[in-house]
Protein backbone atom coordinates (compact mmCIF):
# COMPACT_ATOMS: atom_id res chain seq x y z
CA UNK A 1 0.00 0.00 0.00
CA UNK A 2 1.26 3.45 -0.88
CA UNK A 3 0.21 6.32 1.39
CA UNK A 4 0.44 10.04 0.81
CA UNK A 5 0.69 11.73 4.21
CA UNK A 6 0.06 15.41 4.89
CA UNK A 7 -0.58 17.62 7.88
CA UNK A 8 -1.57 21.11 8.90
CA UNK A 9 -3.59 22.49 5.97
CA UNK A 10 -4.98 25.15 8.33
CA UNK A 11 -7.72 26.33 5.95
CA UNK A 12 -5.42 27.37 3.10
CA UNK A 13 -7.46 26.60 -0.04
CA UNK A 14 -4.62 27.11 -2.55
CA UNK A 15 -2.29 24.79 -0.62
CA UNK A 16 -5.09 22.24 -0.20
CA UNK A 17 -5.70 22.32 -3.97
CA UNK A 18 -1.96 21.90 -4.61
CA UNK A 19 -1.96 18.89 -2.25
CA UNK A 20 -4.92 17.33 -4.05
CA UNK A 21 -3.25 17.98 -7.41
CA UNK A 22 -0.21 16.11 -6.07
CA UNK A 23 -2.54 13.33 -4.89
CA UNK A 24 -3.87 12.97 -8.44
CA UNK A 25 -0.33 12.99 -9.83
CA UNK A 26 1.09 10.47 -7.31
CA UNK A 27 -1.93 8.12 -7.35
CA UNK A 28 -1.37 6.60 -3.87
CA UNK A 29 -3.90 4.24 -2.33
CA UNK A 30 -4.96 6.76 0.33
CA UNK A 31 -4.31 10.29 1.53
CA UNK A 32 -3.66 10.25 5.28
CA UNK A 33 -4.28 13.64 6.92
CA UNK A 34 -2.67 14.26 10.30
CA UNK A 35 -5.07 16.97 11.47
CA UNK A 36 -5.45 20.74 11.63
CA UNK A 37 -7.54 20.89 8.48
CA UNK A 38 -9.66 24.05 8.63
CA UNK A 39 -8.39 26.59 11.17
CA UNK A 40 -5.05 28.31 11.66
CA UNK A 41 -5.07 28.48 15.47
CA UNK A 42 -4.02 31.42 17.65
CA UNK A 43 -0.26 30.80 17.38
CA UNK A 44 -0.09 30.71 13.59
CA UNK A 45 -0.37 33.56 11.11
CA UNK A 46 -3.44 33.65 8.90
CA UNK A 47 -2.58 31.60 5.79
CA UNK A 48 -2.35 33.59 2.55
CA UNK A 49 -5.32 31.82 0.89
CA UNK A 50 -7.35 31.21 4.04
CA UNK A 51 -10.74 29.88 2.97
CA UNK A 52 -11.97 27.05 5.23
CA UNK A 53 -15.24 26.71 3.30
CA UNK A 54 -13.35 26.01 0.07
CA UNK A 55 -11.11 23.51 1.91
CA UNK A 56 -14.30 21.77 3.13
CA UNK A 57 -15.53 21.46 -0.46
CA UNK A 58 -12.16 20.24 -1.75
CA UNK A 59 -11.72 17.61 0.94
CA UNK A 60 -15.33 16.40 0.85
CA UNK A 61 -14.92 15.70 -2.87
CA UNK A 62 -12.11 13.27 -1.94
CA UNK A 63 -13.85 11.69 1.08
CA UNK A 64 -13.54 8.11 -0.22
CA UNK A 65 -9.74 8.45 -0.45
CA UNK A 66 -9.06 10.07 2.94
CA UNK A 67 -7.99 8.78 6.33
CA UNK A 68 -7.65 11.35 9.10
CA UNK A 69 -6.75 11.88 12.74
CA UNK A 70 -7.73 14.87 14.86
CA UNK A 71 -5.43 17.85 15.25
CA UNK A 72 -5.37 20.32 18.10
CA UNK A 73 -7.23 22.89 15.93
CA UNK A 74 -9.94 20.40 14.86
CA UNK A 75 -13.23 20.14 16.75
CA UNK A 76 -16.68 18.59 16.69
CA UNK A 77 -18.10 21.51 14.71
CA UNK A 78 -15.62 20.68 11.93
CA UNK A 79 -16.93 17.12 11.84
CA UNK A 80 -20.42 18.51 11.19
CA UNK A 81 -19.29 19.93 7.80
CA UNK A 82 -16.82 17.24 6.74
CA UNK A 83 -18.10 14.03 5.14
CA UNK A 84 -15.29 11.80 6.46
CA UNK A 85 -14.26 11.02 10.06
CA UNK A 86 -11.70 13.40 11.60
CA UNK A 87 -12.08 13.00 15.37
CA UNK A 88 -9.92 9.95 16.11
CA UNK A 89 -7.00 10.87 18.37
CA UNK A 90 -4.84 8.21 16.74
CA UNK A 91 -4.94 5.16 14.53
CA UNK A 92 -2.76 2.12 14.02
CA UNK A 93 -1.79 1.07 10.52
CA UNK A 94 0.54 -1.65 9.36
CA UNK A 95 3.43 -1.09 7.00
CA UNK A 96 5.14 -4.30 5.99
CA UNK A 97 6.26 -5.76 9.34
CA UNK A 98 5.96 -2.52 11.34
CA UNK A 99 3.16 -0.76 13.17
CA UNK A 100 2.50 2.89 12.29
CA UNK A 101 1.20 4.83 15.28
CA UNK A 102 -0.52 7.78 13.58
CA UNK A 103 -1.50 10.90 15.53
CA UNK A 104 -1.36 14.68 15.22
CA UNK A 105 1.48 15.06 17.73
CA UNK A 106 0.10 17.49 20.29
CA UNK A 107 -0.34 14.69 22.84
CA UNK A 108 1.81 11.73 21.82
CA UNK A 109 5.12 12.79 20.28
CA UNK A 110 8.75 11.70 20.12
CA UNK A 111 9.52 13.36 23.48
CA UNK A 112 6.44 11.77 25.10
CA UNK A 113 5.77 8.70 22.95
CA UNK A 114 2.79 6.37 23.14
CA UNK A 115 3.44 2.71 23.98
CA UNK A 116 5.46 1.48 21.01
CA UNK A 117 6.89 -1.92 20.26
CA UNK A 118 10.42 -2.31 18.93
CA UNK A 119 10.76 -0.93 15.38
CA UNK A 120 7.29 0.69 15.43
CA UNK A 121 6.96 4.00 13.61
CA UNK A 122 5.57 7.15 15.23
CA UNK A 123 4.00 9.34 12.55
CA UNK A 124 2.75 12.81 13.38
CA UNK A 125 2.52 16.41 12.18
CA UNK A 126 1.83 19.36 14.51
CA UNK A 127 5.35 20.86 14.54
CA UNK A 128 5.19 22.01 10.89
CA UNK A 129 8.77 20.71 10.54
CA UNK A 130 9.59 17.65 8.42
CA UNK A 131 11.42 14.96 10.38
CA UNK A 132 12.99 11.52 10.06
CA UNK A 133 14.65 10.45 13.32
CA UNK A 134 15.59 7.18 14.97
CA UNK A 135 14.73 6.83 18.66
CA UNK A 136 13.80 4.30 21.32
CA UNK A 137 14.10 0.60 20.50
CA UNK A 138 14.76 0.90 16.79
CA UNK A 139 11.76 3.17 16.45
CA UNK A 140 11.39 5.78 13.75
CA UNK A 141 9.72 9.19 14.01
CA UNK A 142 8.38 10.60 10.74
CA UNK A 143 6.76 14.00 10.18
CA UNK A 144 5.60 15.28 6.78
CA UNK A 145 5.89 18.96 7.77
CA UNK A 146 3.07 21.36 6.90
CA UNK A 147 1.05 21.84 3.74
CA UNK A 148 0.40 25.54 4.42
CA UNK A 149 2.49 27.01 7.26
CA UNK A 150 5.93 25.38 7.16
CA UNK A 151 8.46 26.29 9.83
CA UNK A 152 12.27 26.42 10.02
CA UNK A 153 12.59 27.20 6.30
CA UNK A 154 11.06 23.86 5.30
CA UNK A 155 8.98 23.58 2.12
CA UNK A 156 5.23 23.21 1.93
CA UNK A 157 4.92 19.51 1.32
CA UNK A 158 3.93 15.96 2.05
CA UNK A 159 5.36 12.51 2.68
CA UNK A 160 4.94 9.58 0.31
CA UNK A 161 5.29 6.22 2.04
CA UNK A 162 5.96 3.24 -0.22
CA UNK A 163 6.95 -0.33 0.60
CA UNK A 164 10.63 0.49 0.09
CA UNK A 165 11.04 4.12 1.18
CA UNK A 166 9.69 7.35 2.58
CA UNK A 167 9.91 10.37 0.27
CA UNK A 168 9.51 13.94 1.46
CA UNK A 169 8.29 16.12 -1.41
CA UNK A 170 7.35 19.73 -1.88
CA UNK A 171 3.88 20.46 -3.27
CA UNK A 172 5.30 20.52 -6.82
CA UNK A 173 6.42 16.90 -6.34
CA UNK A 174 10.16 17.49 -6.04
CA UNK A 175 11.89 15.08 -3.64
CA UNK A 176 13.96 16.88 -1.00
CA UNK A 177 14.64 13.89 1.27
CA UNK A 178 14.40 10.11 0.98
CA UNK A 179 14.74 7.37 3.57
CA UNK A 180 15.02 3.65 2.85
CA UNK A 181 12.71 1.55 5.01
Amino acid sequence: MQLMIASDIHGDAACCQALLDAFQREKPDRLLLLGDLLYHGPRNPLPQDYDPQQVIRLLNEQKNHLLCVRGNCDCEVDQMVLDFPILAEYCLLYHKNRVLYVTHGHHACRQDPPPLGPRDILLHGHTHIPAWEDFGQGNLYLNPGSVSIPKESSPRGYLLLTDQEALWKDLAGQVYHRLAL
